[in-house]
């Protein structure tokens, strides 16, 4: 007896929905070029620098906050380029590639 013969049982005039997908529009505009994520240390403090991202700049500040917020760090956006205080690359590119983004390591 699997799982849902127990809960058939537990449940009889239950009948089970199936799950839909969400097709939901991402809310940020994707990119074909990767966004290049790099680590630097400025003032003796470490970074992280994204750069390379071409969407609108409404998009590139919601994923710049987006970013921060997730994190739980400063940063500020200068130009075309995200600084995130800290060295998060790896979790930085692990939120990006979960948004649809391509990301490429760029250094050590």
């Amino acid at each position: 007896m699997d799982l849902k013969d127990q809960l058939k049982n537990l449940f009889p005039d239950h009948t089970p929905e199936e799950e839909a997908k969400s097709t939901t529009k991402p809310d940020i505009w994707l990119q074909d070029d990767p966004i290049l994520c790099k680590y630097e240390k400025r003032k003796g403090k470490p970074v992280t620098i994204l750069e390379g991202y071409k969407g609108a700049e409404n998009d590139f500040k919601k994923l710049a906050k987006e970013l921060k917020t997730r994190l739980s760090v400063g940063g500020s956006i200068k130009g075309e380029i995200i600084i995130i205080q800290g060295d998060y690359r790896e979790k930085i590119m692990e939120i990006l590639t979960e948004k649809g983004f391509e990301v490429k390591r760029v250094g050590g």
